[in-house]
């Protein structure tokens, strides 16, 4: 029997390469998946958090924004009374993004799971997240 972390790198490595393909065909780029993720989700978040809870480095996250912002999925502000946080909402552009974003996860989940039933898809779901809260990570 394989290792917990080989299997569950390979399922990862598996997932995230059907995810790759599916959102070049929409023109995002890397970290942009998860960004656009989070943010129709959540809603407008400042870029310390989104970097947190997308596992970003800061910087990264910053320049990804840049990206974003270009492409005219995000606009980026400050609020009044904060002017240290920029905070990242959604265009409506990124909202469509977003949309067929969520269509690429479903295709490509539903590929991963097909020869597993509905009961035990939710019950993996169920174990990652315990696995993730175990491990300190939000879900």
């Amino acid at each position: 029997m394989e290792s917990l972390h080989y299997l569950l790198m390979k399922a990862h490595t598996t997932l995230n390469r059907k995810i790759v393909a599916g959102v070049g065909k929409l023109g995002l780029t890397s970290g942009q998946p998860k960004v656009l993720d989070y943010l129709n989700r959540f809603g407008e978040r400042d870029q310390k958090t989104i970097a947190a809870y997308c596992e970003i480095e800061p910087a990264t996250v910053g320049s990804i924004l840049i990206r974003m912002e270009s492409a005219g999925l995000i606009t980026r502000r400050q609020r009044p009374g904060n002017r240290r946080s920029l905070y990242v909402s959604l265009t409506e552009r990124g909202r469509e993004a977003a949309a067929a974003l969520d269509g690429v996860f479903a295709a490509a989940e539903e590929e991963a799971t097909r020869a597993m039933s509905p009961d035990e898809v939710e019950a993996l779901r169920a174990a990652l997240e315990r696995f993730c809260r175990s491990a300190g990570r939000e879900v």
